[in-house]
C-alpha cells in the first residue's frame, strides 16, 4: 500500500498539508518548534522537485498557551478568542523562522466559513493562493479564531483544509495528526485493530469502523477526517490521513517507507 500512496504523491503537483494542533503541540502543551522547522524542510524538497505546497496549520491555541501560560485553564470563549489572536502571532513567527532557513517566505491567510461561502470573497482567496504559490511563497492558512462564532466558524481545520482543497482545485489534501490512520477499532484499546490502507468506499468504511472522540489539543476527531474525505473525493482529490509526528514523515510518505489511510476518489 505503501507503493500506492508514494505513487499518488509523486503525481499530485498541487498539495495541501493540513497540521493538527496535536502534531505541533509537545506532550506539555507548548509548541514543537523542532517539528516545524523539520516539517518546513521537507515541504522545501518538495517545492524543489516542482511541486506546489499549501499548508493548513492549526495551533494558534496552543502557541498562546506557550506564550501566555497564566491563560491557560480559562475555559471562557472571549479568553480562549483572545489567547488565539496572541497565538497567531507567535504561530506564525515561528513558521516564517521554519520557511526562512529553506529560503522560503510565507504568506498568512485568516478565514471564516463566510469567506467560503460569499462568491467574491471565495474568488479572492483562490487569486491570492494562485499568486503566492507562482511567486514560490508558501500560504499558511488558519481559522480566524479571533473573530469567529457558531454561525460563521468553520469547526475545526480538517473542514477547512478540505475546503481550500477544493478552491485551490488541489491533487492532493494530507492530513497530519497523531496517529498513524483510521484502524478497524481503537488500536489503544483492542490490540487486534489493523490499519486501514485504502479506502474506496467511505460509506461501507463507517459500516465497518468504531468512531471515537475528539482529543485533547485538536478540536476534530476520526470523524471530522471522514467528513473532509468525503468532501475532497467528490472533486476528485484524494486525501491521505498519516501520522505527522513520525520522523521525517513526508520524505518517508513519498519514498513508500510510511503507511498511512489513503482515501480513493471513487
Amino acid at each position: 500500500m505503501s507503493n500506492e500512496i508514494s505513487k499518488v504523491l509523486d503525481k499530485a503537483r498541487k498539495i495541501v498539508i493540513k497540521i493538527g494542533s496535536n502534531t505541533l503541540a509537545k506532550e506539555d502543551g507548548t509548541q514543537n518548534t523542532e517539528f516545524m522547522q523539520n516539517i518546513a524542510r521537507q515541504c522545501g524538497d518538495l517545492i524543489k522537485q516542482g511541486k506546489q505546497i499549501v499548508l493548513v496549520s492549526s495551533g494558534a491555541q496552543v502557541a498562546g498557551v506557550s506564550t501566555t501560560k497564566e491563560w491557560a485553564r480559562k475555559k471562557d470563549v472571549h479568553y480562549r478568542q483572545a489567547l488565539c489572536s496572541i497565538g497567531q502571532v507567535e504561530l506564525m513567527h515561528q513558521w516564517r523562522k521554519a520557511f526562512q532557513q529553506q529560503n522560503l517566505h510565507i504568506g498568512q491567510l485568516l478565514l471564516t466559513k463566510d469567506d467560503f461561502e460569499n462568491e467574491h470573497r471565495s474568488l479572492n482567496i483562490r487569486n491570492t493562493l494562485f499568486t503566492l504559490v507562482d511567486e514560490g511563497v508558501v500560504p499558511i492558512i488558519n481559522e480566524n479564531d479571533s473573530v469567529s462564532f457558531d454561525e460563521i466558524k468553520i469547526g475545526d481545520n480538517d473542514d477547512l483544509s478540505a475546503l481550500t482543497a477544493i478552491l485551490w482545485s488541489a491533487d492532493l489534501l494530507i492530513l497530519f495528526s497523531d496517529i498513524d490512520g483510521i484502524y478497524s477499532d481503537n488500536p489503544k484499546v483492542n490490540k487486534d485493530a489493523t490499519l486501514i490502507e485504502y479506502v474506496k468506499s467511505i460509506p461501507e468504511l463507517r459500516a465497518s469502523i468504531t468512531i471515537g472522540e475528539a482529543n485533547s489539543f485538536g478540536t476534530g476527531g476520526i470523524e471530522t477526517k471522514i467528513q473532509a474525505a468525503e468532501k475532497t473525493t467528490i472533486y476528485g482529490i484524494p486525501l491521505l490521513l498519516a501520522n505527522g509526528s513520525r520522523e521525517n514523515v513526508l520524505e518517508n510518505l513519498v519514498n513508500g517507507s510510511l503507511n498511512g489511510t489513503l482515501f480513493l476518489v471513487e
